[in-house]
C-alpha cells in the first residue's frame, strides 16, 4: 500500500520556533537522543499548533498555543498534558505525553511533547490513492461513532480525572460563555446571533448525565490504522476536554458532519468525507449513538443548533486574530463566510424543531 500517513512539512512564516532556547532544552531533557534538532509542522488545524520534532533518532510532537491568542482558558497547555497523562491508560487511543514545558522563556509559551501517532488522518476528501469503498465508509463511520461512546463510558473519577470540570450547570455555562466570547471576538454585524441566543436560553432541555468529553470530535482529529482504515489508532487535539453533558459532544461531532443532501453551502465547507457513499447520515449516526449507550438523544436538535453556533464561534474567534493582524496565516482570510454559513445552520436547525 503506498504511504497514506499524515505527513509534516515546512514550518509557516510567522510560527517559526525558537531553535537556539529549544534545542539546548531538549538535549537537556533527553540526554541520550544526540543529533541536530529539526522541525517541520503539521498542515492542517486551526487552534494550537502542533510540530514534528527530530532530535538525533528521536521524533516528537510538539503542542505549543497558536501566536496571538488571547483566549488563554481554550489554549491550556497544562490542562491538556494532565489529561493525557491521566487518559491514555485507560483509554489507548489517546496521545501518550512526555514532558511538560511551563517556562515561557524557551518558546514564549508553555508547551508539551508526546509521543507520534502514524496513521491516516481523512481531511475533506479521502487520498486518491487510497481504496476508500462504501463498505469502508460505512464501517468507519460505524466505529468512529462507536469510539466516542466508548470514550463516555469511562469513569474519569476512577483514572483521576474528578476535578477536570463542574458537570452541575454545565449546559446553561455553555450557552452563556459561546455567546459570551462571540461578542468578545467579534467582527461584523451579524444578525443571526441575537436571534440564535435566544432560542438557545428558552429551549434549553435538562441536561444528560455527566461524562468525560472530547468536545471537537472529527474525522480529521483521529488518526486510522494504514492497513485498515475502519481501525481508529489515535485521536488528537483534547485542548477542549471536560467532564460535561455528553450530548454536546455528539453534538459537535453532528455539527461537523455534513450529509450528501445538505444544502450546498454546507458542502462548501465540509470537514471530512461525510458524504462519501456509505456513510451514515446524521440520523443513522445518533441512532447507533443511542443504541450503543443507551441513552435518550431526543433533545439532539437543541444541541446541533448550539453546536453549529459554538463552532461559528471558535471560527470567529480564529480569524479575530487575523483580522487583528496578530497571524498572518492566510487560509483565515475568508472565514467570516463560514461563520456566516455555521450561524444559518444553527437557525435553521432551531427553526426546524419549530415546525
Amino acid at each position: 500500500m503506498a504511504d497514506l500517513q499524515d505527513h509534516s512539512g515546512a514550518v509557516r512564516r510567522g510560527e517559526e520556533l525558537n531553535l537556539a532556547t529549544l534545542e539546548p532544552f531538549l538535549t537537556n531533557a533527553f540526554p541520550s537522543s544526540a543529533g541536530p534538532l529539526v522541525v517541520e509542522q503539521f498542515p492542517s488545524g486551526h487552534s494550537n499548533l502542533t510540530y514534528l520534532l527530530r532530535l538525533g533518532t528521536q521524533e516528537m510532537v510538539l503542542r505549543r498555543p497558536p501566536f496571538g491568542s488571547k483566549v488563554k482558558s481554550a489554549h491550556d497547555m497544562g490542562r491538556e498534558y494532565r489529561v493525557l497523562s491521566k487518559l491514555h491508560s485507560a483509554y489507548p487511543v489517546a496521545p501518550k505525553v512526555l514532558l511538560y514545558c511551563e517556562e515561557e522563556s524557551i518558546l514564549g509559551s508553555p508547551f508539551y511533547l508526546m509521543e507520534p501517532i502514524r496513521g491516516i488522518i481523512l481531511r475533506r476528501d479521502p487520498p486518491q490513492s487510497l481504496e476508500f469503498t462504501a463498505e469502508t465508509a460505512r464501517r468507519l463511520s460505524e466505529s468512529f461513532i462507536d469510539n466516542l461512546a466508548q470514550l463516555h463510558q469511562l469513569d474519569y473519577a476512577a483514572i483521576g480525572l474528578g476535578d477536570l470540570g463542574k458537570p452541575q450547570g454545565y449546559l446553561s455555562r455553555q450557552v452563556a460563555g459561546w455567546i459570551e466570547r462571540y461578542y468578545g471576538s467579534q467582527t461584523h454585524d451579524l444578525p443571526e446571533v441575537g436571534r440564535i441566543a435566544a432560542w438557545l436560553a428558552s429551549h434549553m432541555p435538562a441536561t444528560s448525565d455527566a461524562v468525560l468529553i472530547h468536545n471537537d470530535y472529527k474525522y480529521d482529529n483521529v488518526v486510522l490504522d494504514q492497513e485498515d482504515t475502519t481501525r481508529i489508532v489515535g485521536v488528537l487535539d483534547w485542548e477542549m476536554c471536560t467532564i460535561g453533558d455528553p450530548l454536546t459532544d455528539l453534538g459537535t461531532t453532528l455539527a461537523y458532519w455534513v450529509d450528501a443532501n445538505d444544502p450546498e453551502e454546507m458542502q462548501g465547507i465540509r470537514w471530512g468525507p461525510t458524504t462519501h457513499p456509505g456513510s451514515l447520515t446524521r440520523v443513522q449516526l445518533v441512532e447507533r449513538y443511542s443504541r450503543v449507550s443507551s441513552r435518550d438523544v431526543s433533545n439532539m436538535t437543541f444541541y446541533l443548533a448550539f453546536a453549529r453556533f459554538k463552532i461559528a464561534v471558535i471560527v470567529q474567534q480564529i480569524y479575530c486574530r487575523y483580522h487583528q493582524g496578530v497571524t498572518k496565516d492566510p487560509r483565515f482570510a475568508s472565514m467570516p463566510e463560514t461563520v456566516k454559513i455555521l450561524l444559518r445552520a444553527s437557525l435553521q436547525a432551531a427553526e426546524r424543531a419549530a415546525t
